[in-house]
């Protein structure tokens, strides 16, 4: 399998960096993900768009277009010719002279088979707990997910499948998901702030659009904890289904109606997509 570095193709386990690039110093870089199905990247004009805005955030020139990086993941979704794979774009503090100051960053690429939820995973749902915190910068897709891999232990212990932050004024987010909830009027509503816009996120609001009422706006713990339908968006997760969360039963405990129609339009999305066809 072929990655990219800097300037060059090479063999995915060539892909190195010197131990005092700032990533591995200070974990100080950004990165993005998107999907492909069929060699079709999936939303990559959306992510490209994350991916250089949270580089210019974190003050790190990207030397490369929009359509040079288009380019070499072309290149290694050819390669892998994967029917289901997800390229990683991540760009580095670079190789600091005191590990401290920033440097010339470097870019990675890298192209590896995607694992995804499956429509049974999707009928499962996800138990969820949830914990009071504010990630950092949380507008850039930086690789800090301290406290998300430091409570994997407390997740195997309580059996969930995930946590969700939030803070005195409103949930926030998953470490790597989105989060929406179904009111008792069937509004569907989503936090606003303090928290990563995702692109599945962005693709759920303009589709559920036209079906009920959408509004973006904070979302307290309390009501949370009373929503009529709770489901989480991410690339690989696509929409699951809260059925738990901390402990109790959401709902009847099965994916919720206007969850189940989302769902359903999303992967019609996907699958027109998939096609090579442009909206």
């Amino acid at each position: 399998m072929q990655a990219y570095l800097n300037n060059q193709f090479v063999n995915s386990e060539d892909a190195v960096l010197q131990v005092k690039d700032l990533s591995i110093q200070r974990g100080y870089a950004v990165f993005d993900f998107f999907r492909t199905v069929n060699g079709v990247p999936l939303f990559i004009d959306e992510h490209l768009d994350r991916f250089y805005a949270s580089a210019a955030a974190m003050h790190l020139k990207l030397n490369k277009s929009r359509e040079e990086i288009k380019t070499i993941a072309q290149e290694l979704i050819k390669e892998a010719a994967l029917p289901e794979a997800g390229i990683r774009l991540m760009l580095t503090g670079g190789y600091s002279v005191d590990g401290y100051q920033l440097a010339e960053p470097n870019l990675i690429i890298t192209c590896n088979a995607a694992k995804t939820t499956t429509p049974a995973d999707f009928e499962k749902g996800f138990a969820v707990i949830t914990k009071e915190h504010q990630r950092e910068l949380p507008h850039i897709k930086s690789i800090n997910y301290l406290m998300a891999v430091w409570l994997q232990p407390l997740l195997k212990e309580k059996q969930a499948d995930d946590v969700l932050y939030y803070t005195k004024e409103s949930v926030s987010e998953f470490p790597r998901c989105n989060v929406f909830i179904v009111t008792h009027n069937n509004k569907l509503v989503t936090p606003v702030r303090n928290m990563l816009f995702g692109i599945t996120r962005k693709n759920v609001l303009a589709l559920a659009g036209p079906m009920m009422p959408v509004i973006e706006r904070d979302i307290p713990l309390e009501e949370l904890l009373t929503a009529k339908e709770i489901f989480l968006t991410a690339t690989t997760k696509k929409i699951i289904p809260i059925v738990k969360l901390n402990g109790k039963q959401v709902g009847d405990g099965k994916p919720g109606v206007y969850t189940r129609k989302i769902y359903q339009q999303f992967l019609e999305l996907e699958n027109f997509l998939a096609t090579g066809k442009k909206l």
